[in-house]
C-alpha cells in the first residue's frame, strides 16, 4: 500500500477524525486556557475589566469545550486500542495531572462566579483558575510532544528500568517541554487575538492587542528553539517538518498566516486577525498530524497496524457521523443563545 491509498482508508479516517478533534479543542478550548493566562497576568488599571471580559468570553459554552476531548479519547481507545494502552500506560502521570488541572479550572472559576464577594475566598478560587488554566495546556503539549519525539516504545513495557525512567523522563526531556510551552504561548495568543474582538472598550480592545502581538514574537521564537532542539533529542519530528513537499507548504503557510495576523491586529481589523491566527494554529496542528502520517505512535505503532476489526470501525464511523450531526447544530445554538443573553 502506497502513502496515496493509505489517506483512503477506514483507519486513516477515524485517525483524520482524531486529528480534527484536536483541532477543534486547541481553537475552543485552548482559547479558554490562554484566556486563563491572561487572567493570571491581569494588570494596569484595568486589570478588573480584563479579568472581567476574560470570564464573559469564556463563559457561554466553557464546560461543552472539553466534548472534543471526550471525542478524542473515545476514538483511541475505540478504534486503536494498542495505540491507547501504550499512551495511557507510559504517559499515566502527565495524563492524571492534566484531567486534574481541568478540573481544578472547571470548580475554581464555577466558584469564582458563585462568590460575588471582592474577598479573599475569591481571589484564592480565582488563583487557583489561573494556575490551572496555564499548567493544563503545558501538560498537554508535553504529551503531545512526548508522542510525537518517538519516546514511546512498547520495549518500556517490558525491560527492566526505573519508575522515573519509563514513566517520567520521556516527557521531560527538552523538546516534550518545548512543546509545552509553545502549546501555552499559541494558546495565549489565540485568546488575546479573541479577546481584541470581544472587546467593546478601545483601551480594553488596546490591551489585549498588545499582548497579542508580543505572544506572537513569543510564539515565533519557541517554534524556532522546538525546530533547533528536534534536530538532536526528536530526529522524527525533524525530519517530518523539514523534508517533503507537503510539510514545505503548510509550514509556509503557518508562517504566512501569522505574519497575516500581525498584519490585521496591526491595522486593527480584528475579525481578519482572528480568521488568520484561526489558519496559524490549524496548520500547525495538521502539519504534525499529517506529516507523521501513517504513525500513530511512532516508532512502533502505525493506523493500520493498531486499528480494530473493520466491523467496529464501520460501526464508529456512523456513530461519529450521526454524533456530530447532531452534536455541532446544539453547539451551535447554545453558543449562539448564550452570547445573545449577554449582549
Amino acid at each position: 500500500m502506497t502513502l496515496g491509498s493509505a489517506f483512503f482508508t477506514l483507519p486513516a479516517f477515524i485517525a483524520g477524525a482524531i486529528a480534527a478533534s484536536l483541532n477543534i479543542y486547541a481553537l475552543s478550548a485552548g482559547a479558554d486556557f490562554g484566556g486563563g493566562v491572561w487572567d493570571l497576568f491581569a494588570s494596569g488599571p484595568r486589570r478588573d475589566s480584563q479579568r472581567a471580559l476574560v470570564a464573559e468570553a469564556i463563559g457561554p459554552i466553557w464546560e461543552a469545550n472539553h466534548v472534543w476531548l471526550i471525542l478524542v479519547i473515545v476514538l483511541l481507545f475505540t478504534a486503536f486500542p494498542p495505540a491507547f494502552a501504550l499512551i495511557m500506560t507510559l504517559l499515566h502521570v502527565p495524563l492524571t495531572l492534566m484531567l486534574i488541572g481541568i478540573v481544578l479550572r472547571g470548580s475554581a472559576f464555577t466558584f469564582r462566579s458563585y462568590d460575588s464577594r471582592r474577598d479573599s475566598v475569591q481571589r484564592r478560587w480565582g488563583r487557583i483558575f489561573a494556575i490551572a488554566s496555564t499548567a493544563t495546556p503545558l501538560l498537554l503539549g508535553c504529551i503531545v510532544g512526548t508522542i510525537a519525539s518517538g519516546e514511546l516504545s512498547s520495549a518500556k513495557l517490558t525491560t527492566h528500568v526505573s519508575y522515573f525512567e519509563t514513566y517520567l523522563r520521556p516527557w521531560l526531556m527538552p523538546f516534550p517541554l518545548g512543546v509545552g510551552v509553545m502549546s501555552l504561548a499559541l494558546f495565549a495568543f489565540l485568546a488575546a487575538v479573541y479577546l481584541t474582538v470581544e472587546a467593546k472598550d478601545e483601551k480594553l480592545r488596546e490591551d489585549f492587542r498588545r499582548r497579542a502581538f508580543l505572544t506572537a514574537g513569543a510564539v515565533a521564537l519557541i517554534a524556532t528553539l522546538d525546530l533547533v532542539v528536534a534536530r538532536s533529542s526528536a530526529p522524527l519530528v525533524w525530519a517530518v517538518l523539514t523534508r517533503g513537499s507537503l510539510a514545505t507548504v503548510l509550514r509556509f503557510g503557518a508562517a504566512a498566516s501569522a505574519l497575516g495576523a500581525m498584519y490585521w491586529l496591526w491595522r486593527r481589523e480584528y475579525p481578519w486577525a482572528r480568521l488568520a491566527a484561526i489558519v496559524e494554529v490549524s496548520l500547525i496542528i495538521w502539519g504534525w498530524a499529517l506529516g507523521q502520517f501513517p504513525w500513530l505512535v511512532p516508532p512502533d505503532i502505525t493506523v493500520e497496524s493498531a486499528a480494530a476489526p473493520v466491523a467496529t470501525l464501520r460501526l464508529l464511523a456512523i456513530a461519529l457521523l450521526v454524533g456530530l450531526a447532531v452534536l455541532v447544530p446544539s453547539l451551535r445554538y447554545l453558543f449562539k443563545v448564550f452570547k445573545a443573553s449577554s449582549a
